[in-house]
């Protein structure tokens, strides 16, 4: 039997499921923190009997929360009458339910809950009032009672809807769900195979028929015993001796059929327990990896057996199994963790500090397209029982752990020497322990990321990327690579993967043109769980037509839907840019789902398979940093905030993106896009900070460009001006002048079909779409891709020489009627020399010859395209070449005439 927890004054119950008898204490924590959260009241009184549970740790707990706790002597249950009672009426009711449904025995933990749940709703003798509206505070309601066992139809969730078919699936009711507005069903008879016989689903969306019982009609005729005989007097004492010594119950588990409650991309079916994975079928393997992990512990000192210290407890621990995956999804390793149960520890006690960092996706992502502009190797290391390195400083005992041979120690506990999985300050020490080692291995952090290392020598460099346990390593040459894995194969366990193939679930391909980094197999897998017998395509990821709104009615498939939401939004935050806008916008609705934002995830989902194979191509150029930035004016009209949206690119693909909905109401166009403007710039300025700590970088730093559509927030940017309209706006936006005045960045005009970054504002036509994921950098075809990006690059060029385009006449492109963009073109041509030099041929010795731009012949010509004027020299610094206008256009005189009035 179950423990229950019984309130004296309300008679209001809870029932816990446990495994073992060592959960009790747990789960009291859980209650008393609930209580005090959600109702605001104190337990004043712990009355129990003197089972083992009770004694040691949970008195401890009640005494430190000054909780009375009082024991029944011995052999004296009615003492505890309350509590014993409830016991018994909960037995009678589960017995009774389990027979009048038909449902197996291996059901009684649904039947107590169900049994739990009715109890709370029903008035006792002493008061002419029911528990619930005691302890709640409101009268319970009634209607969405169901009677216990009986038949149901459940709909089929949308994404696991079959096109010829049943759209429904025959269950058996088996009580109500704990966290949410839902039934739990036992699937009884399904045709769809996405939905196994035999699992336990939970869904609001299904039609009851509480007279018909399909388990006691299926079971009733194969039953030679009475129904007043199947539960005799010998079974409740064994149901009772099963509460005295703990033991793992021989029921069959029923599993999830909508998988666990945790991230997408972990394989389903793992051991939960020491018992579980020894007696699998994969059995062997699993006490292979036990060993391994005993091993690493035993090799590195991490404990050392001892007595147990009078007034010291030890703490628990717990065996995690993990099957860790190849790309293409096949099994690579079984891994076994031991894990301290450190929710269990006192702060200021047991520990203090406990922050740690990780490297940003931003950094390995910018590091990764380093190295593909300068055509590096990027190797990967992987730290075995990372967490066993730190130095521990406390004092700190754990239980002796299942599968450690220890003869004639048995008694003894384990005194932990150096930090351990599950202990709150574990990160914190290996990260102190990593830094202390590569301080004084000559690497010095990056201060823009503390995970991040360089060492930067007369040989060559290096640069470390550290995310936990899983390292980056990118180096000039071979030598230097190697000898930091020598370094850190003298220092810790490590495990050589050679090239980098996959790190974060994020695959490494390289080509002959550089690095594309995707993630076609955490697509296949998202498809296959969420979407697998839909073929269809979309070519856009939004349907610009259809507009969303709040769901007032009931939810619709709540859990399916935020899991989706999850996986996709892992998804776009390491290699798919193009899904921002797209996620953000449903996410918005996760917690009550419709059918219209069913669609709208399913349309995703669609050009998701789409765009399966795509990728982030980093080539060779451009060696410049670029950024985009837009803002969609009231993009919600229910609280009239606009959405801000940036990216920024490096080698032709997108190293650094963000979407955000803005915090405060902008009143005009103008002050949105400021807004977005200035979050650009923060973004810019770390960027810069960052290549800055980069070995041979080029110094000094050329400002990194950011691209706006519209000239009144970039007039207002460049001019510190006294405006009426805008004279509202909060000084905390005005940072983008300052970095525009310490040359950190400086500020583009470019044409809205031309921004990058107008698709993580709104949903954009199909051509717009293909465009702006060419723009960053997404492609499935690397020859195509490399196409656009070398004519990005000519157009970067372009644009850092003063022109946004290879337009006719002498225009200056980035003139305006404005007097700020017409002022930014005065004393052009004293600047472009030096403009030129910073931003073009930084990285060689060589600079353009200055007679171009004091020829006769101006530099933006009438009668030809500009690119076909200025042929630009590359990287190595080929100086830039002059052609003399024809003689049929027009005389020289004119020209300059053109060029004056210009």
């Amino acid at each position: 039997m179950p423990p229950a927890t019984i309130d004296q004054g309300t008679r209001y119950c809870y029932v816990f499921l446990l495994k073992s008898k060592d959960e009790a204490i747990d789960k009291f924590v859980l209650y008393k923190t609930e209580v005090e959260n959600q109702l605001n009241k104190k337990i004043k009184v712990l009355r129990s009997d003197r089972g083992g549970e009770y004694v040691s740790p949970f008195a401890d707990i009640c005494a430190q929360n000054g909780i009375i706790h009082e024991c029944t002597a011995p052999y004296s249950p009615q003492q505890n009458g309350i509590a014993e009672r409830k016991n018994r009426t909960l037995k009678e009711m589960m017995n009774t339910m389990l027979l009048s449904s038909g449902l197996s025995q291996d059901m009684w933990g649904e039947a107590i809950l169900s049994a739990t749940y009715l109890l709370n709703k029903i008035p006792f003798k002493k008061k002419d009032v029911t528990p619930y509206e005691l302890w709640m505070g409101r009268k319970p309601s009634y209607k969405y009672l169901k009677v216990w066992g009986c038949l149901a139809k459940v709909v089929v969730p949308p994404p696991k809807v079959q096109r010829i078919g049943s759209k429904t699936v025959d269950c058996v009711f088996i009580g109500y769900a704990h966290l949410s507005s839902a039934y739990r069903f036992l699937v009884y008879d399904s045709k769809n195979p996405e939905i196994h016989n035999n699992t336990i689903m939970e869904s609001r969306n299904a039609s009851f028929f509480e007279e018909v019982f399909p388990c006691l009609k299926k079971e009733l005729p194969s039953s030679s015993t009475p129904v007043d005989e199947i539960v005799h007097d010998k079974d409740q004492e064994q149901l009772e001796a099963e509460e005295v010594e703990p033991r793992r119950s021989k029921r069959q588990r029923i599993e999830k059929s909508f998988g666990p409650d945790f991230l997408t991309y972990m394989v389903e079916g793992e051991p939960q327990t020491y018992r579980d994975a020894v007696t699998t079928l994969e059995g062997p393997q699993w006490k292979e990896a036990i060993k391994n992990e005993i091993d690493s512990i035993l090799q590195n000192h991490t404990w050392e057996l001892v007595d147990l210290p009078p007034g010291c407890k030890p703490l628990g621990y717990r065996w995690i199994f993990k099957r860790k995956m190849e790309a293409d999804g096949s099994i690579d390793k079984y891994k076994a963790r031991l894990v301290i149960k450190g929710f269990r520890q006192k702060e200021g006690v047991d520990y203090f500090d406990t922050y740690s960092p990780v490297t940003r996706i931003t950094s390995i992502r910018l590091v990764l397209a380093i190295a593909a502009l300068r055509n590096l190797e990027v190797h990967q290391m992987d730290v075995k029982t990372t967490f066993l390195n730190g130095d521990l400083e406390e004092e700190i005992y754990m239980e002796q752990p299942e599968g450690l041979s220890a003869p004639g120690q048995e008694g003894k506990v384990c005194k932990l020497v150096k930090s351990l999985y599950g202990l709150n300050q574990a990160p914190k020490q290996w990260h102190q322990k990593f830094d202390q080692v590569m301080l004084n291995n000559g690497f010095k952090i990056n201060e823009c990321d503390k995970c991040v290392y360089v060492k930067n020598t007369m040989r060559g460099y290096v640069i470390l990327c550290l995310y936990v346990d899983d390292m980056l390593i990118v180096g000039s040459d071979d030598k230097m690579i190697k000898s930091t894995k020598d370094m850190l194969k003298a220092r810790f366990d490590m495990k050589d993967m050679g090239l980098a193939d996959v790190i974060l679930g994020i695959k490494i391909n390289r080509t002959q043109h550089g690095l594309v980094l995707s993630q076609s197999h955490y697509v296949d897998k998202i498809l296959e769980k969420f979407n697998e017998g839909d073929t269809s395509v979309a070519q856009t990821p939004v349907d610009t037509t259809q507009h969303l709104s709040k769901n007032r009615g009931e939810g619709v498939a709540q859990l399916e839907y935020s899991r989706i939401i999850g996986s996709l939004m892992y998804l776009m935050t390491c290699a798919r840019p193009n899904l921002a806008y797209a996620v953000s916008r449903l996410s918005r609705y996760t917690s009550n789902p419709s059918s219209e934002h069913w669609k709208s995830m399913i349309r995703l989902l669609r050009y998701l398979r789409y765009t399966r194979n795509y990728g982030l191509h980093y080539g060779r150029d451009p060696a410049v940093i670029e950024g985009y930035s837009d803002a969609n004016w009231i993009s919600d009209m229910k609280d009239s905030k606009s959405t801000s949206g940036y990216v920024f690119t490096l080698g032709g693909a997108a190293i650094a993106w963000k979407l955000s909905k803005q915090t405060l109401i902008a009143r005009s166009t103008m002050e949105s896009e400021f807004i977005a403007l200035d979050k650009a710039g923060e973004e810019a300025e770390w960027l810069c900070q960052f290549v800055e700590d980069v070995p041979r970088w080029p110094k000094p730093m050329s400002a990194i460009c950011i691209h706006c559509d519209c000239q009144s927030a970039i007039g207002r940017a460049q001019r510190a001006m006294y405006n009426g309209k805008s004279r509202h706006i909060r000084h905390r936006h005005n940072t983008i002048r300052q970095l525009l005045s310490m040359g950190v960045i400086s500020i583009d005009y470019v044409r809205s079909k031309d921004n990058i970054a107008d698709p993580f504002t709104k949903g954009l036509s199909r051509e717009l779409v293909h465009k702006s994921s060419r723009g960053m950098g997404l492609s499935r075809n690397d020859n195509r891709n490399r196409e656009i990006r070398e004519n990005r690059f000519e157009t970067t060029k372009l644009g850092l020489l003063g022109f946004s385009g290879t337009h006719r006449g002498t225009r200056w492109p980035n003139r305006s009627s404005r007097s700020g963009t017409r002022q930014a073109s005065r004393g052009f041509e004293s600047r472009i020399p030096s403009r030129i030099a910073k931003h073009l041929f930084g990285l060689s010795s060589r600079t353009p010859s200055h007679d171009l731009f004091f020829s006769k012949t101006p530099v933006t010509a009438p009668w030809k395209p500009l690119k076909t004027i200025l042929k630009l020299g590359n990287l190595e610094g080929r100086p830039l070449e002059h052609h003399p206008p024809p003689s049929s256009s027009c005389s020289c005189q004119d020209q300059r005439t053109r060029s004056s009035r210009s």
